[in-house]
């Protein structure tokens, strides 16, 4: 059954207490960040601080631990302290432009690899770091694609869809997880809202977040609902009984449902399941 990320909520390294109460937060997973969240002069004892705080229990969170960038000082310590590291799920590396850079932290670590997509080169070439073989996840960068492109905000996001739109295709095509940008505004429950049914809609499995009060939103949009299990639950009937018939179609709450339509109903039951088997 593959493991939900409908919240994935970013922790500074160098925060005991943060790192702490994380336990307890309804997050599916935690990126605990020793990058853009910790200063210059933390980043050794930032490593210090995770490293021991990765010894106790998450639960059924996912542990990614996004490292510096390549060509830092400190990116071949963070390697080298969590790329084997046993409370570490995966490595995400940041500002990934192709294939080229997973490859050269590949060979540093065992843990499975997540690659940020946050500049124009990493979006265009998204098909390629997609077939990455250690790849497991994708997650977007839209604070740093924004001002590289030179956008303006909006809430509709309109300047970043060509970017959103091409990495998530390139995530489905290889079957690899996608989660979609931070929302900023993080007292702004209803704009949080509209953009995570945005990149829900758009086919993101979940969304980075930046504070816990974020998290009850982004478990609540990227959840199925009630109403959809139990309509994909009559549709999975439906089509049963009519091929038991010698029908190749049937017909549920006025609409067609095709075999297609069972797949994706499967599929939604199943992340259904997945959700409510998550121990948080």
């Amino acid at each position: 059954m593959t493991r939900p990320y409908r919240s994935v909520l970013y922790i500074p390294a160098s925060r005991e207490r943060a790192l702490e109460k994380a336990r307890e937060l309804a997050a599916d997973a935690i990126i605990f960040d020793l990058e853009d969240a910790v200063s210059p002069e933390e980043k050794v004892r930032a490593r210090e601080v995770l490293g021991a705080a990765l010894g106790a229990d998450y639960g059924g969170r996912a542990r990614i631990v996004r490292v510096n960038g390549l060509g830092t000082e400190w990116v071949e310590g963070d390697l080298a302290t969590f790329g084997a590291h046993p409370g570490v799920d995966a490595v995400l590396v940041p500002k990934v432009n192709g294939s080229a850079d997973l490859e050269l932290v590949a060979g540093k670590v065992k843990a499975p690899l997540w690659a940020m997509l946050e500049t124009a080169k990493g979006c265009l070439r998204a098909a390629e770091i997609a077939t990455h073989p250690r790849l497991e996840g994708m997650v977007m960068g839209t604070n740093d694609l924004a001002k590289e492109l030179g956008a303006r905000f909006r809430s509709d996001r309109l300047p970043l869809m060509a970017g959103l739109g091409t990495c998530v295709l390139a995530a489905r095509a290889e079957g690899k997880v996608i989660v979609d940008g931070v929302f900023n505004a993080f007292k702004d429950e209803a704009g949080l809202r509209a953009e995570c049914e945005q990149g829900r809609d758009m086919g993101f499995d979940g969304k980075t977040l930046i504070h816990p009060a974020q998290l009850a939103i982004a478990n609540e949009v990227f959840a199925p609902s009630e109403e959809e299990v139990a309509q994909a639950r009559r549709m999975i009937a439906a089509y049963a009984e009519a091929r038991a018939r010698g029908e190749g179609v049937a017909v549920v709450d006025g609409r067609i449902v095709e075999n297609l339509h069972v797949a994706t109903a499967e599929a939604l039951i199943e992340k259904a399941e997945a959700i409510a088997a998550v121990a948080v």
